[in-house]
């Protein structure tokens, strides 16, 4: 008998056996379960890196290029659109403004914050051993009220966007140079990492998708000059933030594969893409934005859950109590608003100019600026500041120094609630289990509730988030500033937040005390390095916590100030748990990797990602996404979805 007919023999006898086993179990009643459709596995093909886009959108910029490209586009991702109706009220959305900075509570905040900030700063010796002298606003009024602008120019040479043609809408720049007396409404469609749904107009979700889309498509045909009929030979690379909004995410792909018409996507998270371009097989990923910050630790290409942290907080955040304190110091500039946003231009220009957080730079100085606006003429002012400049950027780390009161200032992961286009999700699988099952779930869920400070991994999955996203631990000391918003975590914090848990105590009782705790940690105010201390605490192993402290990268434009670097090791050193100090050989903040600038590493490392042969089961394809739908993203994406 020869090897073939030896192979058919043998493939009839395995049918026969499957054959027999389905009789018994019909004869014994077992029901089986139904399967759903098989994904199929995506074809491998050779992919031209020049043929995929790389996108990676912010809350300020938006980052678009080929992969092949060394550097992205960067547009401002903001949208005119012309009214529909005459005598339609004027809307835009707000840019350095937001909720809660206006409360009767807010000035105090802001000065008990100044205060935790000025005693840092005397605290911290410089170089030569001599402790700051501070420098007082008063110090600095008497000059600055005084000063009257010098004119430069009769014109500013600067001029509104031309809007003679009556367009439909305008995209980036000249959205920014719209006349407010035009009929046009403004629209920032994203607002701290996620989609900026609101009651306003345009705040519908499907107006914010189609300013997604304008702006997109906009960027695609201008700066990469691709005509959007060709996007179905081409691939996207969508980056997407660690803590993500599962159906906004849902909502993006949606629009990328079945109208704008890529033939497909990959969706990933900044922070793993950030491990990409810099280089780093593990990190702990710090990365400032304009209006959040969001921390997770990264090693070997998967972002550890447990470790997700975002904070509504951000560079524009340094910037509106930049010109709190210029203003406390007689700003010469006196009709500067928030309002304007030729004014917040402005005042982002002077932020990235005068502030920094190198302690070495003390005194008083003098500094000169310029103001070109539209119909007006150029003025030149003198400004004489001293730690105004320094003060700004520490509100990152004391942030009740940017007055924000009773809104939500962090954000853990949360488990999925489940989506009817997905029904055989981890919720299924749950709720199909015997009751055998179902009670030793119970049972060990109990037991993990019960362990202070919670657990890690999947412990609890009929919770909303993981029980080890708890705050827990982070060796950062006293407590001495939660009067003023503050939250310092103690030593001891962590495993005192749930208390002894008792064994008989219903899981329903459990799950609910848990919440509770999980939006009391949401509503405080942490500060960065306390921040970054918490994300490395809530990692499983102390070998991963060594990787995540010798590898602190920071990314993002919101901390790209003279100096950070060491500041930002200093204070971590300094309130890391001791057993670590010890233990470690070294903390490294890294602020620049390979000399990159930290606001394009993101962006690079999914252009990174795009050329690895280990990317080819990653894509989904429009004709997959069309029949399958979001389950695709369960199955294909490199994160738990």
């Amino acid at each position: 008998m020869t090897q073939a007919e030896k192979d058919q023999e043998n493939g009839k006898e395995k049918e026969k056996e499957r054959d027999k086993d389905k009789e018994k179990e019909q004869q014994r009643g077992v029901k089986r379960p139904i399967a759903p459709a098989a994904v199929p596995e995506p074809p491998q093909e050779q992919i031209q890196s020049n043929f995929v886009i790389v996108m990676h959108p912010g809350s300020r910029m938006l980052r678009i290029g080929r992969a092949t490209d060394n550097f992205p586009s960067t547009v401002p991702h903001v949208i005119a659109r012309r009214h529909k109706h005459s005598g339609q009220a004027r809307y835009e959305d707000r840019w350095l403004l937001r909720e809660g900075i206006n409360k009767p509570e807010s000035n105090e905040q802001r000065l008990n914050g100044l205060k935790m900030v000025d005693q840092a700063i005397w605290s911290k010796k410089m170089s030569n051993g001599v402790r700051r002298t501070p420098v007082s606003a008063e110090q600095v009024r008497a000059y600055n009220c005084q000063i009257r602008p010098a004119v430069l120019d009769s014109s500013s040479r600067v001029r509104w966007t031309n809007t003679s043609q009556q367009q439909q809408y305008l995209v980036g720049e000249e959205a920014l140079y719209v006349n407010p007396a035009d009929c046009y409404n403004v629209h920032w469609p994203i607002q701290r990492g996620q989609l900026n749904v609101h009651s306003g107009a345009g705040g519908s979700l499907s107006a914010v998708l189609a300013d997604l889309e304008t702006i997109w498509s906009h960027a695609i045909h201008k700066h990469l000059e691709i005509p959007l009929k060709d996007l179905k030979y081409y691939r996207c690379i969508l980056l997407v933030p660690d803590i993500y909004n599962r159906q906004h995410v849902k909502e993006m792909v949606n629009m990328l594969l079945l109208n704008m018409g890529f033939s497909a996507i990959i969706v990933h998270q900044e922070s793993v893409c950030a491990t990409f371009g810099s280089g780093l097989s593990s990190a702990c990923v710090v990365d400032v934005g304009d209006q959040k910050t969001s921390l997770c630790c990264v090693e070997d290409g998967v972002s550890h859950r447990n470790s997700r942290l975002c904070l509504s907080y951000g560079g524009s955040d340094v910037t509106r109590t930049l010109l709190w304190l210029l203003q406390r110091a007689g700003f010469p500039y006196r009709d500067c608003q928030l309002s304007n946003r030729l004014d917040c231009q402005l005042l982002q220009t002077l932020k990235e100019t005068f502030c920094h957080l190198d302690q070495d730079i003390s005194g008083l100085q003098d500094h000169e600026f310029q103001t070109r606006f539209p119909e007006a003429p150029a003025l030149l002012y003198q400004i004489r500041l001293g730690d105004e400049k320094l003060q700004a950027p520490m509100g990152l780390f004391y942030p009740s120094t940017f007055g924000i009161v009773g809104q939500k200032m962090s954000s853990l992961q949360h488990r999925s609630q489940g989506d009817s286009e997905d029904p055989y999700d981890e919720h299924y699988l749950l709720s199909t289990q015997s009751k055998q099952e179902q009670s030793s779930k119970s049972a060990a869920d109990r037991k993990a509730l019960s362990r202070p400070g919670g657990a890690e991994g999947d412990s609890a999955q009929a919770g909303s988030a993981d029980l080890s996203e708890l705050p827990r631990a982070c060796g950062a000391g006293g407590s001495a500033a939660g009067a003023q918003g503050e939250l310092e975590m103690g030593p001891t914090q962590g495993e005192a937040l749930l208390g002894s848990a008792d064994m008989d105590e219903p899981l329903s009782a459990h799950l609910s005390r848990k919440t509770a705790i999980i939006n009391q940690f949401e509503s405080k105010a942490l500060g960065l390095d306390k921040a970054i201390l918490h994300s490395i605490d809530c990692c499983a192993s102390d070998e991963t916590k060594r990787k995540m402290y010798s590898s602190i990268l920071v990314v993002g434009g919101g901390l790209m100030f003279r100096g950070a670097q060491e500041f930002l090791l200093h204070r971590i050193i300094n309130k890391m748990p001791p057993s670590f100090r010890r233990l470690l050989d070294s903390v490294d903040v890294i602020t620049r990797p390979k000399d990159m600038d930290p606001r394009l590493i993101s962006w690079k490392g999914g252009a990174v990602l795009a050329c690895l042969d280990t990317t080819q089961e990653m894509w989904i394809h429009r004709a997959e996404w069309q029949r399958f739908g979001v389950r695709m993203l369960r199955e294909r994406a490199a994160f738990v979805w």
